[in-house]
């Protein structure tokens, strides 16, 4: 058996990089003409074609790229093979030397050298499909290779369509310019001529033999010099021509056409030498005198410049010609020259200027479409110094238009609002929509999980405390198959603005009321609240499951408030529900179903939407988020919205079961997202047209902030009792903080409830309130003012945390509103000043004066009343007048010093710092506890 072992022998792998052939290329400069003399140089890239013959073939290490291959000629014919059949040459990896091929066994049958071994299984496998990808690699790159040629193919035609093309303007350009040199060149010919021929005819001789005259094929200089510099001083060829020969006249072919009256030459004049004039003759028989010899010629007038057409031809040209001046040039001359002409005065413009309420001066000279100067110096004629910089009111900008003789339309700051809001809509673009319901009622009684019941969720358990804190909108389908929109307002006292603005948004307000607890201060409120916004209630008494439910109770306690249920004879709907046993819900959104049929709610869904954000928050990750509820119109995503002093384009639109949504009717709560800042919650929403107004809007009334904001802090005192009240708020203890809430709801219910907190002495100064986690800025502020930071459901960033332990800024955080209050209140109730409280303790009537040296003046005294204390605090009473007020230093019973006298008791007394007493007086001893406040 024969070994076909080789060690040296290596599995056949396929290259993981495919080799292909770049074709060689090389560049040239193609240099393009185009008309009027104008030409451009155009880098070109020249793709070498190479041809594959059989004897390169054998030194390539890989096989040719489809692109060589395609292009290669047909090999020529394998030649016959030897007899002895060579053992097969595997081609030779990348950047692998090429091994020597097995040596061919002896002619005794017996192997000579090394001998393959037969390939296994497995590489077999490898190497078919080894094969099958470089199969594939190759049909990939023919096809690309086809492709290339394609677009190569086609760019070659386009290259070589755009050369002829050049190539053709080329030659029109170098004709034309010969023809124009040719033309030039008769010209110049045919202007000598007659300049030669006018001074013959113009000098007086008589008729001279042919022979004598100047030969017609002497050279003449050449120049390139214009006609006009060539011309001889002497009579202009302009004048009166010699009668000659008529042009008319027949002449014999060949000859020259005659030009002025003479004839042409029939050969170019091209002399070098300067033409004479003819020897003069005496007369007939006169002999033939030699010619005189040449004078020197006189100086030639100037020459005069032609004007002609500017071309670019003629002021590209290579010609020696001078430029004439254009058109446009000689009239500017011909104006300078006369004083600029008369110019007629244009019409003046009478325009409607449109004033707003102030504006600055070059405002309106630009409105007016009149120079600033002029605007000015009306200024001054009415004694305002003003400059173009300056700001005028609109009374003023009255004044200077119609002076300049312009009309005037005043507009307010406020117009820019015009048109956004309230707009009317035809009847029947109207459609119905759902009704929007807004749940109200004391806190505690089951206002959310009512709502929970209805919705199948759990939001009580998200809230801290197990109390509504934020306002929530939802929206549900009731059992008749229509939607219905519920708001969830808080019921704590802190979120009255809550309420209020629930209320103002709504169609129809339930008020739950516990059947356990009757009508409390909240329910009053919420009301109060509901007559305000002129909506009907429909009353839901809960907790009718428990024992000590009394709804009886509850129909009796809303008679106080004029609200009598159908079950005492009045119009009020009502019905007895439980939250926690799930009883009646249906019937409740029946009810609310019926009530809006009646009330017919429509609105128009084909217009630009509005609405009101219902609350707004600042997320980390999402940006400004307002959630609003949209009243009219259709919200899709995209619009540009405006709500209070903020605006944005709508990035987002997500529902309370937090889906994305292309577009929101009306009656649909949806979050936005896009603001550019947290909006406050009850601003308006409206869309606009376009990112101008929207902008223009929003700096309105951040403007009316502002304003409002200084003129609240601006102090206009017009009284004396308003003068003394301020006296006393000057010297008021301020609390400063910076508030940070998780919803703008929340910080605005926190501000309100805080600004309730205080009295004369000290009050609550709110340095910063908004939405969002407590940032570094924060902090800072917090530190100047030394203020306290009050994040309420949110906490502190990273840097913020480091900033307060840098600075010694105390940051408190909060999850429940009155906890909130009560803390800072007790925080407020420190910084009173204590109550002093003066308790009574005796008196003592002075019997005798004694002097003691190096001690003073010892008043010897009697106990009447009550006690005398040793450091109390006493008053030197002289005819029921106090004479002095200070502390009791030493008090002696005989020689000892004791504590305290009682009344009957005779005692010697002496005081700090005092010794004008005297027989009679009345010592009152006291003592003044200090008692601390609260608020």
């Amino acid at each position: 058996m024969t070994d076909t072992k080789n060690t040296g022998d290596k599995t056949l792998t396929a290259s993981p990089k495919t080799l292909t052939l770049k074709r060689p290329s090389e560049t040239g400069v193609v240099r393009q003409s185009f008309s009027h003399g104008r030409t451009n140089a155009v880098v070109v890239e020249k793709v070498k074609r190479r041809t594959v013959t059989p004897g390169d073939a054998k030194g390539a290490s890989a096989a040719p790229s489809p692109s060589a291959a395609s292009t290669a000629p047909a090999p020529a014919p394998a030649r016959p093979a030897p007899q002895q059949p060579a053992a097969p040459q595997r081609p030779a990896a990348s950047g692998q030397p090429q091994r020597p091929a097995p040596a061919a066994p002896r002619a005794g049958g017996r192997p000579g050298g090394v001998v393959l071994r037969t390939l296994t299984s497995d590489e077999m496998g490898a190497r078919a499909q080894a094969l099958a990808g470089a199969r594939i690699r190759e049909a990939e790159d023919r096809k690309r290779a086809e492709a290339d040629a394609r677009a190569r193919a086609v760019r070659e035609a386009e290259e070589e369509r755009e050369r002829l093309a050049a190539e053709a303007r080329k030659r029109e350009e170098d004709a034309r310019r010969q023809q124009e040199e040719e033309a030039r060149r008769r010209a110049e010919i045919e202007a000598a001529k007659r300049a030669q021929d006018a001074a013959t005819i113009s000098t007086p001789q008589t008729a001279a033999p042919v022979a004598e005259r100047p030969a017609a094929s002497a050279p003449r200089p050449q120049s390139s010099a214009p006609y006009s510099a060539q011309r001889p001083a002497g009579p202009s060829s302009a004048g009166p021509r010699p009668a000659g020969p008529s042009s008319t006249a027949p002449r014999r072919p060949g000859a020259p056409a005659p030009i002025g009256g003479v004839r042409r030459p029939s050969a170019p004049i091209e002399s070098e030498e300067p033409v004479r004039a003819p020897v003069r003759r005496a007369g007939p028989s006169a002999p033939v005198r030699a010619p005189a010899p040449a004078k020197p010629e006189r100086a030639k007038a100037a020459p005069t410049k032609e004007r002609g057409r500017l071309t670019i031809a003629t002021a590209t040209g290579g010609s020696d010609e001078e430029r004439s001046r254009s058109v446009a040039s000689y009239r500017r001359r011909v104006q300078r020259l006369s004083g600029k002409g008369h110019q007629e005065p244009k019409e003046k413009l009478a325009r409607e200027v449109t004033v707003p309420e102030t504006l600055t001066v070059q405002e309106l000279a630009n409105r007016m479409s009149e120079r600033a100067v002029d605007v000015v110096r009306l200024l001054m004629k009415q004694g305002v110094m003003k400059k173009i910089t300056d700001l005028i009111d609109a009374d003023t900008a009255q004044l200077i238009a119609e002076e300049l003789g312009h009309t005037v339309r005043r507009v307010a700051e406020s117009d820019v609002e015009e048109g956004l809001f309230d707009a009317p809509d035809a009847p029947e673009s109207l459609k119905p929509r759902p009704p929007v319901v807004t749940i109200m009622g004391h806190v505690d009684h089951g206002k959310t999980s009512l709502l929970d019941a209805i919705r199948q969720t759990n939001v009580v358990k998200g809230e801290a405390g197990g109390i509504t804190q934020h306002i929530g909108a939802y929206q549900v389908t009731s059992p008749l198959g229509g939607k219905i929109t519920f708001i969830d307002t808080p019921g704590h006292a802190a979120f009255t603005a809550m309420r209020a603005r629930g209320a103002k948004s709504t169609d129809i307000v339930v008020l739950v009321v516990a059947a356990d607890d009757g009508v409390k201060p909240q329910t009053a409120e919420a009301i109060n609240h509901a007559r305000a916004a002129g909506v009907p209630i429909i009353v839901a008494i809960n907790k009718v499951d428990k024992p000590e439910a009394k709804p009886e109770k509850v129909r009796s306690e809303l008679l106080q408030y004029e609200i009598q249920v159908e079950s005492l004879g009045g119009e009020t709907l009502e019905v007895e529900v439980s939250a926690k046993a799930r009883t009646n819900l249906d019937k409740l959104l029946e009810i609310i179903q019926l009530q809006s049929e009646i009330l017919e709610l429509k609105a128009n869904p084909d217009r630009p939407a509005e609405g009101t954000v219902i609350e707004a928050k600042l997320d980390r990750g999402r940006g400004p988020v307002a959630t609003a509820l949209v009243q009219r119109g259709t919200l899709y995503q995209g619009d540009i919205v405006v709500a209070g002093s903020e605006w944005g384009r709508v990035r987002a639109l997500v529902t309370d079961q937090g889906d994305t949504t292309p577009e929101a009717g009306p009656s649909m709560p949806v979050e936005i997202l896009g603001f550019n800042g947290a909006p406050e919650a009850g601003d308006r929403i409206a869309v606009v047209e376009n990112e101008a107004r929207a902008r223009e809007i929003a700096d309105y009334r951040t403007r009316q902030k502002r304003e409002q904001a200084a003129a609240r802090a601006v102090v206009r005192v017009s009284g004396l009792e308003q003068m003394m009240s301020q006296i006393k708020v000057a010297g008021k203890k301020e609390f400063p903080l910076v508030i940070k809430g998780d919803v703008q709801g929340s910080v605005e219910a926190i501000v309100q409830a805080l600004e309730k907190v205080g009295n004369d002495e000290v009050g609550v100064r709110v340095l910063l309130s908004g939405a969002g986690g407590v940032t570094e800025s924060d902090v800072i502020l917090a530190s100047a003012s030394n203020a306290v930071v009050i994040g309420f459901n949110v906490r502190a960033l990273k840097e913020a945390r480091d900033a307060a332990e840098r600075t010694g800024t105390e940051i408190r955080y909060y999850n429940i509103i009155y906890d909130l209050v009560d803390d800072i209140k007790a925080a407020m109730s420190g910084m009173l000043s204590p109550e002093r409280r003066e308790d009574f303790l005796g008196n003592a009537q002075i019997r005798e004066i004694f002097a003691v040296s190096k001690v003073g003046k010892i008043a010897g005294c009697l106990v009447t009343e009550g006690v005398v204390q040793k450091g109390a605090s006493v008053r030197l009473i002289r005819d029921n007048v106090v004479i002095h007020e200070g502390k009791l230093a030493t008090l002696k019973r005989f020689k000892d010093d004791v504590p305290e006298i009682r009344a009957g008791t005779e005692c010697g007394m002496s005081f700090e710092n005092y010794q004008d007493m005297r027989a009679g007086d009345v010592i009152e001893c006291y003592r003044v506890t200090e008692v601390k406040r609260t608020l």
